[in-house]
């Protein structure tokens, strides 16, 4: 990539349209538009930034999965990170999106509002310093992430290890993206026709875990890019697969994503990590979709090594994250949506985070865009 205005050239965009809508009006009358699900929080922003799903609309139904990873963290797993805040002389740290997230009964923003120690940080080594330099302090990180954190987090549990530091814990909330579309999937609640499959993620695992769902399910995916190109492009490969009758996994990010992915990343995460069932926010429990602590590296297991008591976790009756984040509904459809629920006072946690599907809804997706051509958006 030379210029970042190579992949929003107007031209070329209009080029793909034309495709895409050729492809999807192919068939009789009467069939039903292709619906094709994105699983990665930055590519719900890219499409509805860009006004792609407004120029689509009628020719390819879009879906937003669960791919935003403070959204689909359970309630649970964050009244846990509330309680770790309370015990004497814990520093806890957190990327700085989980802070609206509400829990039961609080959320870490008030928390800190009434005294405790919690600081937003950039990294999980940012978190390492802290300890480094607060010995007589107990450091946890909320370690919350795809396959995209979880190696720079394995990078700091081992330093950590080397260093014999004896203050830094983790609380490690994990997930693992192809479970979650398996087990999208296997509810049934949706009819999909493609995959658009994350970018960041994909940059570590490569294309190889995404096998079986072209192999037992049928149904196309494509590694796909940011920009709105790479967002259309992709939107083309899934429409030419499915007009060959062809279910398989493309790259489309070929200059971010190799099919092997990061070898490298991958055994850092092996290392310190192995899988484990893991709750997710409106999936319920997933059967291997997270990640825990080897026994080598348990002692930096902040749930196995203080004593987390919490009440059972409560939602908001009327908030519909879960359905949002199944691709059953979409924002508006949440009578809470830019009413109650908005980013300056979320009641869940898909208003909260920038990459949020209610979020980028109330910022990109409330009104079309001005004039006809939504690319000139970009």
């Amino acid at each position: 990539m030379k210029y970042l205005d190579e992949f929003r050239d107007k031209r070329l965009a209009k080029g793909l349209v034309d495709k895409i809508c050729s492809l999807s009006g192919e068939g009789q009358a009467g069939t039903p538009a292709p619906t094709f699900m994105e699983v990665c929080g930055t590519h719900t922003v890219a499409i509805l930034r860009s006004g792609i799903k407004e120029l689509l609309k009628g020719r390819v139904n879009m879906l937003s999965g669960p791919g935003c990873p403070v959204c689909v963290t359970a309630t649970s797993d964050l009244d846990k990170t509330i309680a770790l805040t309370k015990i004497d002389q814990v520093i806890l740290t957190t990327f700085g999106d989980m802070l609206k997230v509400p829990g039961s009964f609080s959320s870490l923003q008030k928390e800190r509002a009434e005294g405790y120690d919690i600081r937003i940080v950039y990294s999980c080594l940012d978190a390492l310093k802290i300890a480094e330099e607060n010995l007589d302090k107990t450091i946890i990180f909320l370690a919350i992430g795809f396959e995209t954190t979880a190696p720079t987090i394995a990078s700091s549990i081992i330093s950590a290890h080397k260093e014999g530091l004896n203050n830094f814990f983790i609380l490690s909330v994990h997930k693992l993206i192809p479970p979650a579309m398996k087990a999208l999937l296997d509810m049934g609640e949706v009819n999909l026709d493609g995959f658009i499959c994350p970018g960041h993620v994909s940059a570590i695992i490569g294309s190889l875990p995404y096998q079986f769902i072209a192999q037992d399910y049928k149904i196309p995916c494509v590694i796909t890019g940011f920009e709105p190109l790479d967002v259309l492009q992709a939107m083309y490969m899934l429409l030419m697969q499915k007009k060959k009758g062809e279910s398989k996994v493309e790259i489309q990010y070929s200059r971010g994503v190799p099919q092997q992915g990061n070898p490298k990343a991958m055994e850092l995460m092996d290392e310190v990590f192995e899988v484990c069932d893991a709750r997710w926010r409106g999936l319920g429990i997933i059967g291997s979709s997270g990640l825990k602590l080897k026994e080598r590296y348990e002692r930096f297991d902040a749930e196995k090594n203080f004593n987390i008591q919490v009440e059972e976790s409560k939602e908001h009756p009327e908030c519909r994250c879960g359905e949002i984040l199944r691709g059953i509904i979409e924002p508006a459809q949440c009578k809470l949506f830019a009413k109650i629920c908005t980013p300056e006072y979320p009641v869940g946690p898909c208003m909260v985070s920038s990459e949020g599907t209610c979020a980028a809804y109330y910022k990109w997706g409330q009104t079309p865009l001005v004039g006809s051509d939504p690319l000139g958006g970009v």
